[in-house]
This record gives C-alpha cells, sequence and structure tokens, in this order.
C-alpha cells in the first residue's frame, strides 16, 4: 500500500482511524507508565533465580488459608491487610530483591508500589501471580511456613 491509499483510506474510514490512533497512543502509555512504575515482573523461572543467586524475600500476600493449601517454598505470608513497607521484617530486607505473590498478580502491584515508594529498590511482581507457578509446573509447599 502506497502512501496516497493509506491518506485515501484514511480520509474515507475516520472511525476506523481514530480507533487506531486510539489504541496505539494506550499501548504506548502502557509501556511508558511500566518503565516508571518502580518494580519489575518476574517470570517463575526468574523467581527461581532471584532466589537461588540472589537470596531474594518471597512474600505471599495472600490469605492465610489459600497460603497454607499451597505456597511456593521458602515464602513468606503477610496479609495484604498487615502489609507494611516499615515492618521488621521487610524492612531488613531493603538490600535483598524482594519478590510480591498473590493469586493472579494484581494485588501485589499495589504492594510493590508500597515497597518502592518506602526505599526498596529491588522489587519484583510474580508475573500470574501463584497460578503463574502453577500453570509453570513448579512445586507448591502446604502448611505454615
Amino acid at each position: 500500500m502506497s502512501l496516497p491509499e493509506l491518506i485515501e483510506f484514511l480520509g474515507r474510514h475516520p472511525i476506523l482511524s481514530l480507533a487506531l490512533a486510539g489504541i496505539t497512543l494506550a499501548l504506548v502509555f502502557t509501556e511508558v507508565a511500566r518503565l516508571f512504575r518502580g518494580y519489575k515482573a518476574v517470570q517463575p523461572a526468574g523467581l527461581t533465580a532471584l532466589v537461588n543467586r540472589d537470596n531474594a524475600l518471597v512474600v505471599d500476600l495472600r490469605p492465610i488459608g489459600d497460603f497454607e493449601k499451597g505456597h511456593i517454598p521458602g515464602s513468606k505470608n503477610v496479609q495484604m491487610s498487615q502489609f507494611d513497607p516499615e515492618a521488621k521484617q521487610l524492612a531488613a530486607a531493603k538490600a535483598l530483591p524482594v519478590v510480591l505473590v498473590c493469586k493472579a498478580g494484581q494485588t501485589s502491584g499495589d504492594a510493590a508500589k508500597r515497597l518502592h515508594k518506602a526505599g526498596f529498590e529491588r522489587v519484583y511482581v510474580l508475573d500470574g501471580g501463584i497460578g503463574g507457578w502453577q500453570q509453570a509446573g513448579l512445586p507448591l509447599a502446604k502448611g505454615r511456613a
């Protein structure tokens, strides 16, 4: 398609043109916002590497009942209602990578923003949450940690 043909198409289909421009702007905004949010998403294999290589702290934000049914081995359970970046357990890990885990990856984003605001520099969110961990075929521990 040549440039004159493209301009003619855009002129004949203004609604499609506006929709394309809107979607493009939304994608650009989302990607730029991701760069400045203060934390990164990590895949299950990346979480394993962070734990093994850098002694990362894994914090599971799910309710205690869900945590006891199955959690990432070595993770610590902190209820979102009790989540405090200044808590002794978290403050001691300020120099370490901290990986936040929730059910599907949404709740942990809010907690990650709070950690970043409190001065934590290496903050991660498990992409897909505990569901992503299970889909990767990785093991879960049962009971309290």
